[in-house]
């Protein structure tokens, strides 16, 4: 593996999962993999989950592991080819990335989008020049549309957690103080209809009139647009926010309640819930399934470092 970028990088899902959950039974059985290896981590934007649980993985492989904020610590990058540097950047992507790849074995970046121009947001300009100049294996520590080691981590929960053979799972759309990007929802749709073909899950949509995600990304998957319906029979609930694709980055008015709780929740299969995280209490989703038995999150959590061992064990494979 050379890339980790989007689910179209994993051949097969099933067997991923499985590797994963054999790494997280004996997760320093692979420690001499990463001797003398550094894994460097960018940073655009802020992390928690993805910077600690991919530092932890890495450590865990005998990686040496350098982090650097370039929000903050690093200088401002140009992207564009063919302009005079005479404005607010300092340094050319170009050089940048081919420097960072001189000092590591592997690198993740980690990118938010605008929302302001879709057409640049999705074009991903930044991470596919990172990824040419740069020199060495990749790993999306998220970018503006993709999530894809969250979605891997979501997929390890889900099969670790299930009780019936394909589990519906119900992505539900959940409201916001603020625009949010389509990343994880997006990355969580292109990996469950994956899982979906390989008869691994059954996948349902769920959002208000107006946040209809790309359709490049949930191919496969029954779109809905009442919650009710949507959550019956449900084994497990995803709950997240995001704004509008068609009209990009806005927040059109929603009708209705879309607050997930314990009320809603009678209406599933008794259904484990998830979310990404950061998550706002008793807006995104309420205190009472957060601190209840049906509640994934935490376990969720603890699952990105598997999902980040086990891509990282892969590429250091590739490596030898």
């Amino acid at each position: 593996m050379n890339r980790f970028f989007s689910v179209a990088d994993i051949d097969d899902l099933d067997l991923v999962v499985k590797e994963a959950l054999s790494i997280k039974a004996d997760p320093y059985r692979w420690r001499e993999l990463g001797k003398n290896k550094t894994l460097g981590l960018v940073f655009l934007n802020p992390s928690l989950r993805t910077r600690l649980s991919t530092q932890k993985a890495a450590m865990s492989l005998g990686m040496d592991v350098m982090v650097i904020n370039m929000d903050k610590e690093g200088w401002a990058l140009e992207t564009r080819d063919g302009v005079i540097m005479n404005g607010t950047t300092v340094e050319h992507i170009r050089e940048a990335a081919a420097v960072m790849g001189q000092y590591c074995d592997i690198l993740g970046l980690r990118s938010f989008p605008s929302l302001k121009d879709k057409e640049a947001d999705y074009t991903e300009e930044l991470f596919n020049k990172f990824m040419k100049f740069c020199g060495v294996p990749v790993v999306s520590l998220e970018s503006a549309t993709r999530h894809p080691l969250q979605s891997l981590t979501d997929l390890i929960t889900i099969m670790e957690h299930k009780t019936v053979a394909q589990p519906k799972v119900v992505l539900a759309w959940a409201p916001h103080v603020k625009a949010l990007p389509q990343a994880v929802p997006n990355s969580f749709s292109e990996w469950m209809c994956a899982a979906q073909e390989q008869k691994l899950v059954d996948f349902t949509i769920v959002h208000p009139n107006g946040y209809e995600l790309d359709k490049g990304f949930t191919k496969g998957a029954k779109i809905a647009y009442d919650l009710g319906d949507a959550l019956k029979d449900a084994d497990f609930v995803y709950v997240k926010n995001w704004s509008s694709y068609e009209d990009y980055g806005q927040v059109p008015s929603v009708k209705g309640d879309w607050l997930m709780t314990n009320e809603k929740l009678r209406m599933t299969n008794n259904a484990a819930v998830m979310h990404c995280l950061p998550v706002r209490r008793d807006l995104e989703l309420s205190s009472e399934i957060l601190d209840g038995p049906n509640s994934l999150v935490v376990k969720e959590a603890g699952n990105r470092v598997w999902a980040a061992q086990v891509v990282l064990k892969r590429m250091l494979e590739n490596l030898k």
